[in-house]
């Protein structure tokens, strides 16, 4: 009955976009941010009964790629119009929607679960286990390479091919984590006690509808956000930035939330961490493919143009990114080190001037290097494990709970 309510729940959204009806601005956001939320439980009950039968990083990663659908469906549209007229591309809507998607993913997706973990457990430490090895390492490379391309007035194919291959590596080896006995509970109980070939149907019917929801709720909610910022004198940039994401965003970090709230923090938190690497590498690395298509150009050494404003954002972006993986180095992350993501990224949303850019993304810089320096002795045993993983080897994994409740934490 429970799977049956979120499901009709979604229903409204799918008809509307396929109909090709607008409901007023207010409505509009109501129906489809309703559909994306039901959906997004409908996801959260699928990938946690996937895990019966693929290791948890590949189901939480499949989890993440439909969640992070909407995100890559507003990013192309806007890719292709930069690439279908120079007026457009000046504007940079493209990375305005990218750069806002990842740091909203991070600034507010990552302490939002942790205090919501805080809550449920009254545990000051959210520690995710030892697999996350394998998403930071790679997450890891990929803003080491992404922070060096505000050096270049473009991303172009050669980014593609560097990035997308290293995603295409992480979700191979993603693959080869062994999978751990879960314990279900509420629905995701009732279809993991169907029978094997019954439930895997199931599980499959939920994620593809779950995609379908988001797919075609996402972008009129996106559009219904912004016109209401509009009858209030909202920047464009700022709404592609910011309201767009928080909308192509919010499937993620509602399955991340919902995990959280079952106690399951640290599987929610590896939603984000997995879908912020598919954003970091497959959703960047794509960019420049619509660009050039829709402009009929395939030159190597062209691509989707960077004026200074969005190298900054850009460099922001993946400051904030460096910061994040640091503190998780140790797998660990503690009230000051949520409170710190949560705070840079609210203060920085109103303020426009290029030079405080930089200077957030060069405080973001330091505050990496200082936790780094912190727990240099973590950061050895979080490669060793990825490399471990990477080699297809068991990693023996204690209770995160016992091993926090132990330190006295």
């Amino acid at each position: 009955m429970t799977i049956g309510a979120a499901a009709a729940a979604c229903v409204p959204g799918i008809v509307f976009r396929f109909a090709g009806y607008h409901p007023p601005a207010v409505a509009g956001a109501a129906t489809f941010g309703i559909a994306i939320l039901a959906a997004a439980f409908l996801l959260s009950w699928g990938a946690e009964t996937a895990e019966m039968d693929i290791s948890q990083g590949l189901a939480l990663a499949i989890i993440a790629i439909i969640a992070v659908l909407p995100e890559y469906a507003v990013d192309f549209v806007l890719a292709w119009k930069a690439g279908a007229d120079p007026a457009e591309a000046q504007r940079g809507l493209a990375v305005a929607n990218m750069t806002g998607g990842n740091r909203l993913l991070i600034g507010l997706g990552w302490p939002v679960v942790f205090f919501l973990f805080v809550y449920r457990t009254r545990i000051r430490e959210l520690v995710v286990g030892r697999e996350r090895s394998l998403e930071l390492t790679f997450l890891a490379i990929a803003t080491a390479y992404v922070i060096f391309i505000p050096l270049r007035d473009h991303v172009s194919v050669i980014d593609t091919i560097v990035l997308v291959s290293l995603f295409i590596i992480y979700m191979f080896f993603t693959s080869r984590v062994e999978t751990e006995e879960v314990e279900l509970v509420g629905p995701a109980k009732a279809i993991g006690a169907l029978q094997a070939a019954r439930r895997r149907a199931v599980v499959g019917v939920l994620l593809a509808y779950s995609a379908v929801a988001i797919f075609a709720s996402a972008e009129p909610f996106a559009d219904s956000l912004v016109h209401i910022g509009e009858q209030f004198g909202v920047s464009e940039f700022f709404l592609i930035q910011w309201l767009a994401p928080l909308a192509s965003e919010s499937p993620e970090v509602l399955v991340a939330c919902l995990l959280a709230w079952r106690g399951r923090a640290a599987a929610g938190m590896g939603v984000l961490i997995s879908s912020k690497v598919n954003q970091w590498t497959l959703l960047i690395g794509t960019l420049p493919i619509a660009f050039l298509v829709s402009a009929g150009d395939f030159g190597w050494t062209t691509g989707l143009p960077l004026d200074a404003r969005q190298r900054d954002e850009i460099f922001l972006t993946a400051a904030q990114s460096a910061f994040a993986i640091a503190v998780f180095a140790n797998l660990r992350m503690s009230r000051f080190e949520a409170s710190a993501l949560l705070a840079l990224f609210a203060t920085q949303l109103f303020i426009t001037n290029e030079h405080a850019r930089v200077l957030y993304g060069l405080a973001y810089v330091v505050l990496c290097i200082v936790l780094l320096a912190w727990n240099w002795r973590a950061v050895p045993r979080t490669i060793a494990d990825a490399a471990t993983i990477m080699k297809g080897r068991p990693i023996h994994e204690e209770s995160a709970i016992e091993e926090t409740a132990a330190r006295g934490r």
